[in-house]
């Protein structure tokens, strides 16, 4: 079981960084050094920019989920 929770932990970790990183940028940062600035003059919030929101959000608490059932594993040796 913990290594399930373990792997699981590491794909959303690295999962969390890429939906983060395609998030529009909000007055400069990393996601305008990836073009990020042209996408935003192409057009507004969209249904995407708002699915993308969703699946970060659902993604963070399956990740933090993780990290819980990892913590009481360890705290209590299953």
């Amino acid at each position: 079981m913990t290594l399930l929770l373990t792997i699981l932990l590491v794909a959303t970790s690295f999962l969390l960084v890429i939906l983060v990183l395609l998030h529009k940028g909000r007055g400069g940062g990393l996601s305008d050094m990836f073009g990020g600035g042209v996408s935003s003059t192409l057009g507004g919030s969209s249904v995407a920019e708002r699915n993308l929101d969703r699946l970060t959000v659902g993604l963070g608490l399956v990740w933090s989920a993780c990290i819980v059932a990892l913590g009481l594993l360890y705290a209590y040796g299953a």
